[in-house]
């Protein structure tokens, strides 16, 4: 893997830069929501191979208006669509960076626990000549007694 080894780290000033442009993010699109579980089920799904038929029922209903019932908004339709293809846009964008994001901790995260896991083998080798390191030991061995009932761990686990 050629990420097998990310050396990187972020400071606190970083860390807060990072959260603040999200926030920003936030304030910027104050309209978001947020749908039940329910209103997701019963919403008319329009996913980004919509846009095209989106954008063309607009171009009728502009080129077209007479054929509309008097209540119909065209200008709040395209208001919606130019909407629906922003949020389009810009979903394709975040999801495309917190794909990023995990799989980058995903690796660092294998990463650390490999290392995590040779610590935990020097750690048991060194009780047997290193007074006080049992309960080291012991403590570090919990999380394969909780997670898979081992005693000893895989060194694959990620």
């Amino acid at each position: 893997m050629p990420y097998a080894n990310i050396d990187a780290s972020l400071s606190p000033a970083e860390v807060k830069a990072i959260k603040d442009a999200f926030e920003t993010v936030l304030k910027k699109l104050p309209f978001l929501v947020n749908l039940t579980p329910d209103e997701r089920r019963i919403i008319f799904k329009t996913g980004a191979d919509s846009v095209s038929f989106v954008q063309n029922a607009l171009s009728a209903a502009q080129t077209y208006p007479d054929i509309l019932p008097a209540g119909f908004s065209t200008k709040g339709f395209k208001q919606d669509v130019d909407l629906f293809t922003i949020l389009t846009e810009l979903g394709t964008l975040a999801e495309s960076v917190a794909s990023e994001i995990d799989d980058t901790r995903l690796a660092v995260g294998g990463e650390a626990m490999r290392e995590a896991t040779q610590i935990y083998d020097y750690v048991k080798a060194a009780t047997k000549t290193t007074p006080g390191l049992k309960p080291v030991a012991e403590q570090l061995g919990e999380r394969f007694k909780k997670a898979h009932g081992k005693k000893q761990p895989d060194h694959q686990e990620q």
